[in-house]
C-alpha cells in the first residue's frame, strides 16, 4: 500500500515516534512532508515518551494521535498505556503503528525472535484491537476497519496497525546527511586500538556490526566485547554493572546518540555512582542510522554539558582522528569516570557484515574473558 493513501486514510494531523526500519516509508515520507515540525510530527526520545506526547496533544486538542514504532517498543509504552491511556483512568485514543520484527516464520535478528513471537500478545494484555498490514492489504480494507474503530476510540480505547516487511511503500528517496567529517568504523577501530585487552560494552545496531568486523580484521579474539544487540538504551547500564563489579579494570562502553537518548537517566544513575574505571563513548551522528537515518534531537544539544553536570569528571568532544588519538591517550592514563562525545558523519560499508557468532556464544564468551579480571 502506499504510504500516502494510508496517510489520507488514517485522517491525522498528528505523530509521534521512534524510528524503525520495517516504518522506513512511513518516517520518510513524515520527515519529507513535515520535517520536525511541533505541530505535526516529534521524533521523541523512547516509545513511552511518543505515548506521553500522544497524550498531551489530545488533552490539548480532543484529537487523535498516531505513535509509531518498532515492536521492540512495546516494552516502553506498557506503564502509560496502563496507567495513564488506559479507559479506566483517562481513557485517551491513540492510534499505534507499529513495525513487524522477528514476525514468526521470518528470519530476522536474535534480537527480534522473541518480541516478534509475543507481538500481538502484547496487545491483547493491553486491551489493544489491531490489524495485520502486509503486501496484500488494501486502502479499502485499512478504511474499513477504521470505520469499525471509530466507536472504539470514542470510547477512549487505543487500536494498532502492526505493519509487516513490505506492507508500506513510499516510492520517493530521502536522504539524510550531517557536515562531520570520521567516519564512525574508523572512529570505533582507535577505540579498538586504545582499549588493548580492557572489556567494551558497544551498543545494538552498527555500531556492534563494526566492532565485530574490526576484530575480525584485526585478528583478535572476540571475548573482549559484550555486542548489545538489543535492549536499545541500556549498554551504558550494562557497561555500569560491569565496572563496579572489576574494578581493576578499565570498562568501555561504545554508546550511540539515539541509544543514550533513549535512557538518558542511566547517565545521572552513573555520574552519581562515579565508578572511576568506566569510559563512556557516545558516538554522535545525529541519528537514528541503524534504522534508515532519521535525525535524533543530540545534533542540537550538548551532551558534554549533560554528562558534565551528571558528575563524570574527565569530559570531551571531539570530531577528529587527532582529537580523539589524544583523547584516548589521556584517558588511559586517568582513573576518574570518564566521557567522549565523537561526532561522526552518517554512512557505513555497503558490505558491512553481522557478527557470526550467536548471542549466546559472544556472552559466554564475554563472561569467561570476565572471569580472567579481577
Amino acid at each position: 500500500m502506499k504510504i500516502q493513501n494510508f496517510i489520507d486514510s488514517l485522517n491525522i494531523g498528528f505523530f509521534t515516534g521512534v524510528p524503525d526500519s520495517q516504518l522506513k516509508s512511513l518516517c520518510d515520507y513524515l520527515m519529507d512532508t513535515y520535517g520536525i515540525d511541533p505541530k505535526h510530527h516529534v521524533i521523541a526520545a523512547n516509545e513511552g515518551n511518543c505515548v506521553a506526547i500522544a497524550a498531551g496533544y489530545h488533552l490539548a486538542t480532543g484529537k487523535v494521535p498516531a505513535v509509531y514504532m518498532q515492536n521492540s517498543g512495546e516494552g516502553n509504552i506498557v506503564n502509560p498505556v496502563a496507567s495513564l491511556m488506559n479507559d479506566a483512568v483517562y481513557a485517551m485514543p491513540c492510534v499505534f503503528i507499529i513495525g513487524w520484527r522477528g514476525e514468526p516464520n521470518v528470519h530476522d535478528e536474535p534480537q527480534h525472535i522473541y518480541q516478534g513471537q509475543i507481538t500481538l500478545r502484547l496487545l491483547d494484555d493491553l486491551n489493544i484491537d489491531y490489524m495485520v498490514i502486509d503486501k496484500s492489504t488494501t486502502v479499502e480494507d485499512v478504511e474499513r476497519r477504521l470505520d469499525e474503530w471509530q466507536a472504539v476510540l470514542n470510547s477512549g480505547r487505543q487500536v494498532a496497525f502492526v505493519v509487516k516487511k513490505g506492507g508500506l511503500e513510499y516510492d520517493k528517496k530521502v536522504v539524510y546527511k550531517n557536515d562531520n567529517k570520521l567516519n564512525r568504523e574508523a572512529a570505533v577501530a582507535r577505540i579498538v586500538n586504545a582499549s588493548q585487552d580492557d572489556p567494551i560494552v558497544s551498543t545494538t545496531g552498527k555500531i556492534s556490526r563494526e566492532l565485530f568486523e574490526i576484530r575480525e580484521r584485526n585478528k583478535q579474539s572476540h571475548k573482549f566485547d559484550f555486542l548489545t544487540v538489543g535492549s536499545m538504551g541500556h549498554c551504558s547500564s550494562i557497561a555500569l554493572g560491569v565496572a563496579l563489579n572489576k574494578p581493576n579494570s578499565k570498562v568501555w562502553c561504545i554508546d550511540g546518540d539515539g541509544a543514550a537518548l533513549m535512557h538518558m537517566g542511566a547517565m545521572a544513575v552513573i555520574g552519581s555512582v562515579k565508578p572511576n574505571n568506566l569510559v563512556h563513548v557516545v558516538i554522535n551522528n545525529g541519528a537514528h542510522e541503524t534504522v534508515g537515518g532519521m535525525p535524533t534531537v543530540a545534533q542540537d544539544i550538548d551532551l558534554c554539558k549533560i554528562a558534565s553536570a551528571c558528575g563524570y569528571g574527565y569530559v570531551v568532544n571531539v570530531d577528529n582522528e587527532r582529537d580523539l588519538d589524544s583523547a584516548l591517550t589521556d584517558i588511559k592514563g586517568k582513573s576518574e569516570l570518564c566521557f567522549i562525545e565523537i561526532k561522526c558523519a552518517l554512512g557505513s560499508r555497503a558490505d558491512l557484515g553481522r557478527p557470526t557468532t550467536t548471542a549466546i556464544e559472544n556472552k559466554n564468551s564475554f563472561v569467561d574473558f570476565l572471569k580472567s579480571k579481577k
